[in-house]
């Protein structure tokens, strides 16, 4: 593996599952890009790594909501021209420009990249308010009585696409309330006043 990214210039970072830097970002963004290449693969889907190309290209053109720019434009500080867009007035007028001033005007835009990018961060941290408060008006706390009869999760949580899982209960239960503590944990019973060992 080192010589590999050594290779091509890779710097490679281990993590964790839990790495709380990360904040999970690579798995949702190992979502988001799975979900683009189902669109585009074949139906025999053994053709993903000649399409991964087009689909990150999509993911980075598109215009987000949070960041209101598109991620190329967030690196890069310049917008991409489609082939529709390529005989437009902004090349016309940068044909005409000597090097120095075609130098000058891209300076100019790099330098107004980072205050783009302190904008991007604003509008992200606003997005995200915006997702808490709506979140949080959904959300109602519970709490439970002694004697409350009470459903548990299973644990771990995996969902698989086989179907015999499909219809398979998420919940061990129900249980009964037998103490309350005051950090929102509980001791459960059964039915029959055997405890709950998880």
């Amino acid at each position: 593996m080192d010589r590999l990214c050594a290779q091509f210039g890779f710097k490679q970072h281990n993590s964790s599952m839990y790495n709380a830097v990360a904040n999970g970002l690579a798995e949702a963004f190992n979502k988001t890009l799975c979900n683009l290449l189902k669109k585009v693969v074949s139906k025999s889907k053994r053709d993903w790594h000649e399409k991964i190309g087009e689909a990150l290209w999509a993911y980075r053109t598109t215009h987000r909501t949070a960041t209101q720019a598109t991620p190329y434009f967030l690196v890069y500080g310049a917008v991409l021209l489609f082939e529709s867009q390529i005989p437009s007035l902004h090349i016309v007028i940068q044909e005409g420009l000597t090097v120095e001033d075609n130098a000058r005007l891209r300076l100019e835009e790099l330098k107004a990249l980072d205050e783009k990018r302190l904008e991007a961060r604003q509008q992200l941290q606003c997005y995200q308010a915006r997702m808490t408060r709506a979140f949080n008006k959904k959300v109602r706390s519970l709490s439970f009585q002694v004697g409350d009869l009470v459903l548990v999760v299973r644990r771990p949580i995996t969902f698989t696409q086989r179907m015999e899982n499909k219809f398979v209960s998420m919940w061990d239960g129900p249980y009964v309330v037998k103490e309350a503590y005051t950090n929102g944990a509980y001791k459960l019973v059964d039915k029959m006043a055997c405890e709950l060992v998880r």
